[in-house]
């Protein structure tokens, strides 16, 4: 009994504080009818294919009916080298991917929101090549994704935030 009161508690406490879920309406909610209509512009290089991809593919599952937005992103991509052995040859590597975004209504062509978004990770640098070369892009594929999640939640609490005036 002393354990189940502190959790009853607990309960009562988090369902006054206001919380609520981001995607609550499913697909007629308002985060999902604002995510709706982003079109997301084309970002050069691999990074932003592989971004523009991920973006397209999680707003994509949203339609919406509201004013339409465009989101212009560019990246940054940098591979720089630590590690080093007594030969001075590079053990590791790590490539940080770095993305500036701004959404701009598609009605008045205002900036509406300007934020950034960024990750890195490790690469072991091996003494086949190719497997070094393997390993960069399976690392600018797993920041491509997270970039992209980044971005949509951001979004997605703009959203939230915009709805409520």
């Amino acid at each position: 009994m002393k354990r189940i009161l502190p959790l009853l508690g607990l309960t009562v406490l988090l369902s006054a504080c206001g919380l609520r879920p981001v995607y609550s309406g499913g697909s007629q909610g308002a985060v999902a009818q604002a995510l709706g209509n982003v079109a997301v512009q084309p970002i050069e290089g691999k990074g932003g294919w592989l971004v523009r991809n991920a973006l397209n593919d999680r707003l994509a599952a949203m339609r919406g009916t509201g004013p339409g937005y465009r989101l212009v992103v560019k990246l940054d991509d940098n591979i720089s080298g630590f590690g080093l052995r007594s030969d001075a040859a590079i053990t590791r590597e790590r490539r940080t991917l770095r993305a500036r975004y701004q959404l701009i209504d598609e009605a008045t062509g205002a900036q509406i929101l300007d934020d950034t978004a960024g990750s890195d990770v490790g690469i072991d640098v091996v003494s086949s090549e190719y497997a070094t070369i393997a390993a960069e892009d399976t690392a600018l594929e797993r920041l491509s994704q997270t970039i992209a999640d980044q971005i949509v939640a951001r979004l997605a609490r703009f959203a939230t935030r915009d709805k409520g005036r």
